[in-house]
Parts: C-alpha cells; sequence; structure tokens
C-alpha cells in the first residue's frame, strides 16, 4: 500500500521570525549618564550612581549583552546588562560604583561594550567632604532590611518621607521587634544630638505608621542607653545628651504606631 507524504504550507503569521543579533555599531547604541560620575569613599554617601542604556537602531527586535568592566580601584554592583531589545526603544538599567574609604582622588573609568561598540565612561573620585552630620554616609548597621529596601536609605542625606520608598529603611521582620539600626564609625566620633525622621508623609503619618517606642544607644567600650523615647506620634524627634567620643550609633526599636515594620527616613547626628 502507497502512503502519501502530504506537506503544509503554515501562513506566514504563525511562523516564528528569529531575532537578529546585535552585530555592530549600527545596530545597538550604548548610552550611560551622567558623565562623569562623581564618588566619595565612603560606604554610604548618595553618589556613584549611574544609568546604563541600550537602544536597538536596526530593523528587527534583538537581544543584546553588555559587559561592563572596571579597573581594580571601583566596584561595580553588576557586570553585565543583557536585555531584549524592541527597535527604537531606549533600554536602562542602573549601575552603581563605590571606592573605599581612603580611596584617593582621581579619575578612572568604566568600561561599557556591546559587540564592537565601546564606551568610556569617566569616574572622578572626589575628597570625602566636610560633614556636620556625622553619620551621613558611614557604614550602616542593621538587625535586617526588606528586600525593597537599601540598607543605606537612613543614612544617604534624604529625609524626605515623599521620597521614603526610594530613599529609606525599614526592617524585614514584621511585627517581630527589637529591630536595630545605626552605624559603624571607622573611628572614635563625638556626637552629643541625634535627629530621627521617621515615616510622616500625608499618605504614611507618623502617628499612624513612624516609629513608637525606641532607645537610642552609644557604643564606648559597651552599649549605652543615652534616651528611651515612648509613645512617639511625631515624625522629626531630636535627642540631645551630653557629647562623647562614640565608636557606633543605634536605635534600638521596641515598636511602630502599626506595630508592623520599624521604619526610618534619615537618621543623623551632630557633634554638639
Amino acid at each position: 500500500m502507497l502512503r502519501r507524504l502530504v506537506l503544509l504550507a503554515l501562513p506566514a503569521a504563525l511562523v516564528a521570525t528569529p531575532l537578529a543579533v546585535a552585530a555592530g555599531n549600527d545596530r545597538v547604541e550604548i548610552s550611560a549618564t551622567p558623565q562623569p560620575v562623581e564618588v566619595v569613599p565612603l560606604p554610604c554617601f548618595p553618589s556613584g550612581k549611574l544609568t546604563l542604556g541600550m537602544t536597538n537602531t536596526g530593523r528587527k527586535p534583538t537581544v543584546a549583552d553588555m559587559r561592563v568592566s572596571a579597573g581594580p580601584a571601583l566596584t561595580l554592583s553588576r557586570r553585565q546588562f543583557s536585555s531584549y531589545l524592541p527597535v527604537d526603544q531606549l533600554v536602562k538599567a542602573p549601575l552603581e560604583i563605590t571606592v573605599p574609604r581612603g580611596t584617593a582622588p582621581a579619575t578612572h573609568t568604566v568600561d561599557l561594550t556591546v559587540g564592537k561598540e565601546e564606551l568610556k565612561v569617566p569616574v572622578v573620585v572626589k575628597p570625602v567632604p566636610v560633614r556636620d552630620n556625622v553619620l551621613l554616609g558611614e557604614q550602616a548597621v542593621a538587625s535586617s532590611t526588606h528586600g525593597n529596601m537599601r540598607l543605606c536609605g537612613g543614612v544617604d542625606g534624604n529625609a524626605d518621607s515623599e521620597q521614603w520608598g526610594a530613599s529609606g529603611w525599614h526592617d524585614a521582620t514584621k511585627g517581630v521587634f527589637p529591630d536595630t539600626y545605626g552605624v559603624d564609625f571607622a573611628q572614635p566620633t563625638t556626637v552629643g544630638r541625634v535627629v530621627l525622621q521617621t515615616l510622616d508623609s500625608t499618605r504614611y503619618p507618623a502617628a499612624a505608621m513612624g516609629l513608637r517606642d525606641f532607645d537610642v544607644q552609644v557604643r564606648t567600650d559597651s552599649w549605652t542607653t543615652v534616651r528611651e523615647v515612648r509613645a512617639n506620634t511625631t515624625g522629626r524627634l531630636t535627642v540631645t545628651f551630653e557629647p562623647r567620643a562614640v565608636t557606633a550609633l543605634r536605635l534600638v526599636i521596641h515598636d511602630s504606631n502599626d506595630h508592623g515594620y520599624s521604619r526610618i527616613v534619615e537618621l543623623e547626628a551632630y557633634s554638639n
């Protein structure tokens, strides 16, 4: 018995079109802003933020890989940026650049490469500025940090409650207390005044979601409580005490006004 093999032609709309492969300068353009980017050699100082970009200038969608590299003086938050690229649409990704404490002022570069295209972004290491707020940019330490937040968010200089989601801190253990948040100093630092900005905005007032009960502690040879705060309902609170040289400072948080998370927009400290 003879069998006939019948080939059916599929409509063009059902045939998958392969993605184009980025092959040169005329296909994917690289961008980075700002240029130059400035970095301060402190672990939590708000600097060294770069926005990477790729734009597909070809005729078909493509997938591209951007390689990100730098010399040993710079620490990068990513080494690659990979993305699907529609035609003529800018696709962006963040890059954070840090340098170790004590790094000398100089200019370095971050090298971005897609195929044969390259872009060198200057990175200027600035001197550590004079700071009245001795917590600004120092190494933050916390009992835990929620996955949507940054550990450094509470000491990055931004005390605007409206921007708390992008520049603030809260813990990762809902309804579990105590929580702690503070900094470790690289060397003994004189502190006599602490300013807390807890969550306090039109949508999220401090009386509903801010810190309620907490202790302010400093460390010399051991931890010492310099002030106990209870039943707080204000968004901005100042605590003063006899100035002393300390190696660390922290809040020990016993409760929030919604009994859920500990939320800090900014924590500051001054010598007097």
